[in-house]
């Protein structure tokens, strides 16, 4: 009776729009102040003891390195590559879109700095070419949802660190799922611009000094990637040293490589490093007082035992987990479904002898779905706000990309090899 009123205090915040950390925290503290066989400081101890972890590090250290190469001009080289190699190509900024977003996932870890800094510098552009302004802010949100899969992906640190699996694991195992995407995206950016000659006039190849110019110009963007996973896979730091590296290579490429950023960019990075490490921070918190009450109430081992009872293979456990995460998605922001599920699906994991490496980047996608979807997708909201777009055309133009990544999604949790091939060949 107690979980129960819990969670209608839980729904009651979130429904008068009280912010997620809040209303987490203030349903848990409901549970303890009315549980007698509990003590009223767990709460506290509970929250702190959730972010009271060096790994945790390793989001804001992230955080900090992709807000920190927005100001060293690595940007403007990368979209100048992406620009090169797309040239002889139908719908050439719709594919930039799709690559750029690609390549910005090794750099930024989030979806929503990258779509909200494509939604201003592309999608005006592509709209002079032609391009319908609905469909571009659609492209731009939905390429941005391959960034949290490309190492260093913040909801894959966030992942690893509550369910407790490897996070150098999971940046290998996004790899793959992330360059699948990028190529669906693609085909049929390519079919779409074809169908309403979206930028049909055909430039050619580029020639092999555009090439190895813009290649030059972006070639350190692409090593920062590879100085991570490598590190990572032989052991030569953690992933939050692997973090911190980050920082220190944005920060020399800022100030003495392309000598771009100035002492007021270090200083905006630091205070927006900080409102958003913040956040993520109170809402892992307050998830994690959350999740011990429904570990305490035993809601895994029932669920687990539910699903056991009614469904008998992982194949229908992967169908039935995605339609539950599209619905969460619409209405529970996608950091927050991380903290609270995870520690319920786990124990679900092991029933099924499902690899929780590959579960958690098909969990990250499907999450990231919601992202795109009324009424709080997140990155509907922020695209749509920057490039004035209605929800409407937005929510009409998504529906194509919306089935895309329902079958990426199912690719993944079919094909256990587009995950797991990497990692277990690296570790």
């Amino acid at each position: 009776m107690l979980l129960t009123l819990t969670l209608i205090i839980l729904l009651f915040l979130l429904f008068i729009d009280i912010p997620i950390s809040f209303a987490l925290a203030g349903s848990s503290a409901f549970y303890i102040l009315f549980n007698d066989s509990v003590p009223d400081a767990i709460l506290i101890q509970r929250m702190v003891g959730g972010i009271e972890s060096v790994p945790l590090l390793a989001i804001v250290f992230f955080i900090a390195a992709g807000i920190l190469m927005n100001y060293t001009g690595i940007t403007q080289r990368m979209l100048n590559f992406a620009q090169v190699i797309t040239k002889p190509l139908p719908g050439r900024l719709a594919q930039v879109n799709v690559l750029i977003s690609t390549m910005m996932g090794g750099i930024s870890g989030s979806n929503v700095a990258d779509a909200a800094m494509l939604s201003k510098i592309l999608v005006p552009e592509m709209v002079k070419k032609g391009y319908p302004k609905s469909f571009s802010t659609v492209l731009t949100g939905a390429t941005s949802l391959i960034t949290p899969i490309i190492p260093p992906g913040i909801a894959m640190i966030m992942y690893g660190f509550v369910g407790n699996v490897s996070i150098g694991k999971l940046f290998m195992a996004g790899l793959l799922p992330g360059i699948l995407l990028c190529v669906i995206y693609m085909i049929y950016v390519h079919f779409i611009a074809k169908k309403h000659k979206y930028e049909m006039d055909n430039r050619g190849w580029a020639t092999p000094k555009e090439f190895f110019l813009s290649f030059k110009d972006a070639l350190l963007a692409f090593i920062l990637p590879i100085i991570i996973i490598g590190g990572i896979r032989f052991g030569i730091f953690s992933a939050t040293e692997a973090g911190a590296i980050a920082v220190v290579f944005a920060l020399v490429l800022g100030l003495f490589i392309y000598r771009e950023m100035k002492f007021k960019h270090m200083l905006a990075s630091v205070i927006e490093t900080v409102k958003t490490s913040a956040s993520i921070l109170l809402i892992i918190a307050a998830g994690s007082a959350f999740g011990w009450i429904l570990t305490i109430e035993q809601v895994p081992q029932t669920l687990t035992g539910f699903m056991l009872d009614y469904v008998s293979s992982p194949s229908m456990f992967f169908v039935i987990v995605l339609v539950f995460l599209l619905f969460i998605g619409m209405f529970v922001e996608g950091n927050v479904a991380l903290i609270i599920l995870t520690p319920l699906f786990m124990p679900m994991l092991q029933a099924y002898h499902i690899d929780p490496v590959q579960f958690g980047i098909f969990f990250i996608i499907c999450l990231s779905i919601g992202t795109l979807t009324p009424p709080v997708g997140t990155i509907m909201i922020a695209t749509c706000a920057i490039t004035n777009t209605r929800i409407e055309d937005f929510v009409k133009d998504s529906l194509p990309f919306l089935v895309l990544l329902i079958i990426a999604a199912l690719l993944i949790a079919f094909i256990p090899g587009i995950t797991l091939w990497l990692p277990n060949m690296m570790f």
